[in-house]
């Protein structure tokens, strides 16, 4: 009889599926992985996972394949692309996704491998950031069949504290979008509070302090505002590029349901304005520069 863990395809390993990869290895999943750039997958091999060349080689070995990559287009080429996973996939297997997508393009590559393949698909977006991925307490806001879920909330609250089921497939992708939109924007007023606080002669170290348990606590102040203070800007744990990626994606998505998001719009254009002055590979913390005076973003 075989192993009750169901076997697993990782592609994607990343500052968020590397820790996610060690967690499922020391949980006892068997582990095959794949990365654009091999040389990631060493400390995972050490580990105890299988390597292999191509994301189709995932599906030999693997009744579960998860990804964990940069953006749609990424996600494409790696399911569609040559040597893709729609290549190895067969019928009865199962794609999770962690990856932040847009949700229209992820309904319709979940039903193209489907009809091709017969794989099913759940977008399961994750929020916690590097922090969440060590520690197993992402939030994981999965679309897709409620059967496909539950095949793998066992091995999903090995990553996360919390699963919700969100509905259809896409479902997940725009609950993302939503938390996206809270993060950035809470992000860019953070960056705000912290200039105006040091403009004004007040210590801005004590902002987060001052502020926990109010109504403006939160998990962004309570790791940006301290970041930002002391212009503690490595090492990096995100990166701007990757929220200007997700609002875009929200923003876009926002416009084809007809649904007004100008708030996000703003932040879109306001992380673009920094990314431009070259901060795309940096930590948001450094969102805190845009509103320095010259002589103190030095």
């Amino acid at each position: 009889m075989m192993s009750t863990l169901p076997s697993l395809g990782f592609a994607g390993i990343g500052l968020m599926g590397l820790p996610m990869c060690r967690r499922l290895l020391a949980a006892g999943y068997p582990l095959t992985v794949w990365n654009r750039n091999p040389a990631k997958c060493g400390p995972l091999v050490e580990a105890g996972a299988r390597q292999v060349a191509s994301p189709a080689e995932l599906c030999e070995h693997a009744d579960v394949v998860m990804l964990c990559l940069a953006d749609t287009a990424v996600v494409r080429q790696v399911v569609f692309g040559a040597e893709g996973i729609a290549e190895g996939a067969k019928n009865g297997q199962l794609l999770v996704d962690f990856s932040s997508l847009e949700p229209t393009a992820t309904r319709e590559m979940a039903t193209e491998l489907a009809e091709k393949t017969g794989m099913a698909w759940l977008d399961s977006p994750v929020s916690g950031g590097v922090v969440g991925a060590e520690a197993g307490s992402l939030a994981i806001m999965v679309g897709g069949d409620a059967a496909d879920l539950e095949r793998v909330r066992p091995v999903l609250l090995n990553l996360g504290q919390r699963v919700t089921h969100m509905g259809g497939i896409g479902a997940g992708q725009v609950t993302k979008a939503c938390n996206q939109m809270i993060v950035a924007c809470n992000a860019l007023v953070i960056a705000e509070v912290v200039a105006l606080a040091e403009q004004a002669g007040v210590d801005a170290n004590l902002i987060a302090e001052a502020l926990a348990g109010g109504f403006a606590d939160s998990k962004p102040l309570q790791i940006l505002a301290p970041q930002m203070a002391d212009s503690r800007f490595e090492p990096i744990k995100w990166h701007v590029r990757t929220l200007l990626k997700d609002l875009d994606t929200a923003v876009k998505f926002s416009r084809e349901q007809g649904s007004a998001t100008p708030i996000s719009g703003l932040a879109a254009q306001l992380m673009r304005l920094h990314g431009a002055q070259g901060y795309l590979a940096q930590d948001p913390a450094t969102l805190v520069q845009m509103y320095r005076a010259p002589e103190s973003a030095d």
